[in-house]
C-alpha cells in the first residue's frame, strides 16, 4: 500500500480504521497513515481534536509508531 489510498482502498477501510470514524476521515490502515495522521492533526476542526488524538494514540500503539506531537498527546491527556 502506497502513502495515498486510492478512493476504492478508503471505501473498503471499515470506519474502525479512522481516525474520526463518523466522518470516515484519516484513515490509518497501517503505521505509514498513522504517521500521517499524526502530521495532519493541525488541521482537524477543534472540537474534534481529542477524539482524534486519543485515536492516533491508540492506533500508533497497535502499529508499533512513537507519537511525538506535542499537540497530539496533550490533546489524548486531556
Amino acid at each position: 500500500m502506497s502513502d495515498r489510498l486510492t478512493y476504492e482502498e478508503k471505501k473498503e477501510l471499515p470506519d474502525s480504521a479512522f481516525g474520526l470514524p463518523e466522518r470516515r476521515e484519516y484513515p490509518m490502515p497501517d503505521a505509514a497513515h498513522v504517521r500521517a495522521a499524526e502530521a495532519y492533526f493541525r488541521y482537524c476542526p477543534e472540537n474534534l481534536k481529542p477524539h482524534l488524538a486519543k485515536a492516533i494514540l491508540q492506533r500508533a500503539h497497535e502499529f508499533g509508531v512513537d507519537i511525538h506531537s506535542p499537540a497530539v498527546l496533550a490533546y489524548a491527556a486531556g
